[in-house]
């Protein structure tokens, strides 16, 4: 069995979606210490949206008609699912990914979607271009797509760009179908390309239990046997 870790890290400075709060980290109180010894942290303070990092939607977040369907309230199972990781690492920037492609991608990679499962999008955009000047311009789904997935009656699907959709073509239509269809996304996983060829695995993106959240921080994980 191998763990592999699809979260990135937290820290200040970090890329954040447009509009987001940038992430502060203080300490918040020290540890006792002699005289001429170093201070060190004992408690540090976090101040960071909930959208932050490698997360998961709420389905309150994709639209005014589900606010009761916060972060708290969505089933764990959506969480912890079986999943496949589809390369389509071809896609280049600001690229729409299609009903075709991703049909092209399971017939690749001999891997039919089931009920439940938590699809997995390569796309290579994270080593590419993390933290770049292109980081924000990556490929992403239609609502094309994002409607073919949740025909499928999928739990998730998880890309590694910071936004499930291309930002002013497809990205609010893919919020509002997830929203529909009542299936979410993470966004900004890493590592995919240690997933791509390997099979069927599970997934883990257990979320924050924030009262009424929009979304959580996940630490997302594939275990591959």
């Amino acid at each position: 069995m191998q763990l592999i870790d699809l979260s990135q890290e937290i820290f200040p400075g970090m890329p954040v979606y447009k509009g987001i709060p940038e992430v502060r980290i203080t300490t918040h109180s020290w540890h006792p210490h002699e005289p001429g010894q170093e201070a060190s942290p004992k408690v540090s303070l976090l101040a960071l949206s909930e959208h932050t990092g490698t997360h998961v939607d709420a389905l309150s977040h994709m639209s005014a008609d589900h606010q009761r369907e916060s972060i708290e309230n969505m089933p764990l199972s959506t969480f912890y699912t079986e999943g496949i990781c589809l390369d389509l690492s071809h896609k280049g920037l600001r690229e729409l990914i299609q009903p075709d492609d991703l049909a092209t991608a399971c017939r690749v990679a001999n891997q039919t979607i089931i009920h439940g499962d938590t699809v997995l999008i390569y796309t290579d955009h994270y080593r590419k271009h993390f933290a770049g000047p292109d980081w924000l311009n990556g490929p992403g789904l239609s609502a094309e797509a994002t409607r073919w997935l949740g025909e499928r009656k999928i739990a998730a699907f998880g890309v590694e760009t910071m936004a499930p959709g291309v930002s002013g073509l497809s990205n609010q239509e893919v919020h509002a179908i997830c929203g529909q269809l009542a299936f979410t996304h993470y966004e900004n996983l890493v590592n995919l390309h240690l997933l791509v060829g390997r099979g069927r695995f599970r997934f883990i993106g257990f979320p924050l239990k924030i009262r009424g959240g929009t979304g959580s921080p996940v630490r997302a994980v594939a275990v591959v046997e």
